[in-house]
C-alpha cells in the first residue's frame, strides 16, 4: 500500500492489505424495482396499506386491510398468506393472525453515518476493529463516504430505530483508527438505521446470530395455510424467493419452471459490462444532459431512463428543477411508476437527492407532490 492509491488516505502504519471483488446494491431501489417488476407481471401492489386482521374461514383467509391515507377499509380473500414482514414478522403473527406466543426473530439494529468524501479511490475499505467486528467505508453518491455498520440488539417498534450516541462514537472511533484524517461528529451529514430480523437461534451475541433464512409453513388439510419467512439477506433474496415458491407448491400445487435467475429487473436489460455504453447512449440521444446527470439516471433507472426522459429536447422540457438536478420529469416518473407520494419517497427511498436538499427545497417538493396526488 506504499505505492497503491488505496493507501493514500490511511495512516502510514498500514502497509499491506488484501483485495477482493464484491457487489453492492442500493437496497431501497432494489425494493422499488422488485415491486415494479411484480406489477408489470400482474401483481397488485398496495403501498401505505396495513393488514388489520387475518382470520381463517376453512380453507380461506379473510383479510381486513386499511388504506393509511384515507382510512378506508376493505376485506379480501386469499387461499394462502405469505408473511414476509421482515422485523414485523412476529407482530403480524401475534397482532394480526392472533398467535400470542410468536417469538421467532431477534431484532438487531445496524446504524450508518455519511460524511464528506474521505478518499478519491473507487474501492471500498473493510476495517477490522479491536472488538473483532468489521466496519466498511464505501464511496457513496459521488461526494460522500458511507461508514457502517453497527450490531446491537433492538427492542421496540422498528419504525423508531435511530442511531444512538454510542453508535456514532463507535463508528467515528473505529474509522479514525485507520484514516489519517479522523472522522468527527461534526463531519456527519446524514445517518440512517435499520433493524435486521435475524432468526432467533439463541446465539449469545447479535453479531453471532445466523444470517440465513428459515421458512416455516402451517395449515393445509382444510385449514388456510400461512408461510412465514424468518431472517434472510439481500444477497440471497432471489434464492429465498425460489425456496418460498417451493413451500407454496406444498399447499397450492405445482408451478412453472424457475425463471428469475436470468430475468433482469426493470431497466436492467443491458449487458453486465454495458453500463458505460448505456450512459453514452443517453448523452447521444439527449445531448442536453451532462455526463454526471446521465450517469445518475442510468444508475437509478437503467434503460428505463429513456422512458423517464421521453421526448425531451432540452432541460426546460424536463420541467421544474427542484434542486440538485432533480427535475419535474423524474418526480412525475417516480409518482407514476414507483408509487412515490411524498418528498421523502423521492429524496430518500427512490433517490438519495436528499443529501443535497435543504429544508426549503424539501418543503417545496412536498407541496408540489401533494398537489399531484390531490383528488
Amino acid at each position: 500500500m506504499r505505492s497503491d492509491p488505496a493507501g493514500k488516505p490511511l495512516k502510514p502504519l498500514f502497509s499491506k492489505a488484501f483485495e477482493y471483488s464484491d457487489g453492492w446494491v442500493n437496497d431501497a431501489r432494489l425494493v422499488a424495482l422488485n415491486a415494479r417488476d411484480a406489477a408489470d407481471r400482474g401483481a397488485v401492489v398496495r403501498t401505505r396499506t396495513r393488514v388489520v386482521t387475518a382470520r381463517r374461514e376453512g380453507d380461506l383467509w379473510t383479510i381486513a386491510i386499511e388504506d393509511m391515507r384515507t382510512r378506508e377499509t376493505e376485506e379480501v380473500k386469499a387461499r394462502l398468506i405469505v408473511n414476509t414482514a421482515g422485523p414485523w414478522v412476529d407482530h403480524v403473527l401475534s397482532d394480526v393472525v392472533g398467535q400470542n406466543d410468536a417469538h421467532n426473530v431477534r431484532l438487531v439494529q445496524g446504524s450508518h453515518i455519511v460524511v464528506p468524501k474521505k478518499f478519491e479511490d473507487p474501492r471500498a475499505y473493510f476495517f477490522q476493529n479491536k472488538d473483532g467486528r468489521i466496519i466498511f467505508a464505501i464511496p457513496y453518491e459521488e461526494e460522500f463516504t458511507l461508514i457502517g455498520t453497527t450490531d446491537r440488539d433492538f427492542a421496540g417498534d422498528p419504525h423508531t430505530a435511530k442511531i444512538s450516541d454510542a453508535e456514532i462514537d463507535y463508528l467515528c472511533a473505529a474509522a479514525s483508527e485507520y484514516f489519517s484524517q479522523p472522522v468527527r461528529r461534526t463531519d456527519i451529514v446524514w445517518t440512517y438505521s435499520a433493524v435486521r430480523p435475524l432468526y432467533d437461534d439463541h446465539a449469545s451475541k447479535a453479531q453471532e446470530a445466523t444470517r440465513d433464512y428459515v421458512l416455516k409453513g402451517e395449515g393445509g388439510a382444510g385449514q388456510a395455510p400461512i408461510i412465514n419467512a424468518f431472517g434472510g439477506k439481500i444477497t440471497t433474496y432471489r434464492r429465498l424467493s425460489e425456496s418460498m415458491l417451493e413451500k407454496i407448491e406444498e399447499f397450492l400445487g405445482k408451478r412453472g419452471k424457475p425463471w428469475t435467475a436470468s430475468a433482469p429487473l426493470p431497466g436492467g436489460d443491458f449487458p453486465q459490462t454495458g453500463f458505460d455504453a448505456l450512459v453514452k447512449s443517453l448523452t447521444v440521444a439527449y445531448p442536453f444532459l451532462d455526463a454526471r446527470l446521465a450517469r445518475r439516471l442510468a444508475r437509478l433507472y437503467g434503460t428505463c431512463a429513456q422512458k423517464l426522459l421521453g421526448d425531451a429536447r432540452s432541460l426546460a422540457d424536463l420541467g421544474r428543477d427542484f434542486g440538485a438536478d432533480l427535475y419535474e420529469a423524474e418526480v412525475r416518473y417516480l409518482a407514476r411508476h414507483e408509487w412515490a407520494l411524498a418528498a421523502e419517497d423521492v429524496l430518500w427511498r427512490r433517490t438519495k437527492r436528499g443529501l443535497h436538499f435543504d429544508a426549503g427545497q424539501t418543503a417545496a417538493l412536498d407541496k408540489f407532490m401533494q398537489g399531484m396526488s390531490a383528488p
